[in-house]
């Protein structure tokens, strides 16, 4: 049965990447009308909200845009930096958002923040106790190692699920923001396709969260159901 799981979410998970990486072209290939770029949608979007302390740099790799709350920093991977695309207004003004949620102190965000420590340490010592913990409960009934594994998976789990209601307010905000600059994004065709732009992306993260319960309830169920 688990391994049924896994093989549905693997091909659901392939799906919704292909389909997320199909969109974002699509939509970087379409131009916007207003020509502005990447760099000047965030900056907009950053100062409109009042938040002036906040950087905007060009990242390197693709898909790499990410807020960084740490360092107060929105960083656009070049071809969303540089882009004038239905895409890259999109993908901007959605990192932009989780700065507006920082400065608004958003529940969801303060909590991911707050727990990003301890998932790092959980999350570099996951697999490796996990394969130990599973070999040694089988060889030796102790249930230890196996037992710390998975409270370990638990913390990244639970940090998946975190981050769901975080990416959903960053991209309601950037829609809602668009919306209201025709200046920016002023054709309801252009919105449109940012909106779909970004539930595709979204649901990348669903598929991992889901991807990561399913392996944690797989590893428990060792723990719990005994080696019979």
């Amino acid at each position: 049965m688990g391994m049924i799981l896994f093989i549905a979410i693997a091909i659901i998970s392939f799906g919704v990447q292909w389909k997320f990486k199909n969109k974002f072209k699509k939509y970087s290939e379409t131009p916007l009308a207003s020509g502005m770029s990447g760099k000047d949608i965030a900056l907009k979007m950053l100062h409109d909200n009042g938040i002036y302390d906040v950087q905007v740099l060009s990242a390197q790799g693709r898909l790499s845009d990410h807020y960084n709350p740490a360092d107060r920093t929105v960083n656009l991977s070049p071809e969303v930096y540089e882009g004038r695309s239905v895409a890259s207004a999109a993908v901007a003004a959605h990192e932009c958002g989780h700065a507006v949620q920082h400065a608004k102190a958003y529940s969801w965000l303060t909590l991911r923040s707050a727990v990003v420590p301890m998932v790092n340490i959980a999350s570099k010592m996951t697999s490796i106790v996990l394969l130990i913990g599973v070999l040694m409960f089988f060889s030796s009934g102790n249930p230890l190692l196996l037992a710390i594994g998975v409270g370990a998976l638990g913390i990244t789990t639970m940090f998946t699920f975190i981050t769901l209601p975080v990416e959903f307010d960053a991209s309601k905000r950037a829609l809602a923001w668009l919306q209201l600059n025709p200046g920016v994004m002023g054709d309801s065709v252009e919105h449109g396709g940012a909106k779909d732009a970004l539930k595709w992306a979204a649901m990348t993260y669903v598929v991992a969260a889901l991807a990561s319960l399913a392996t944690l309830l797989y590893y428990a169920s060792f723990l719990f159901g005994g080696r019979d």
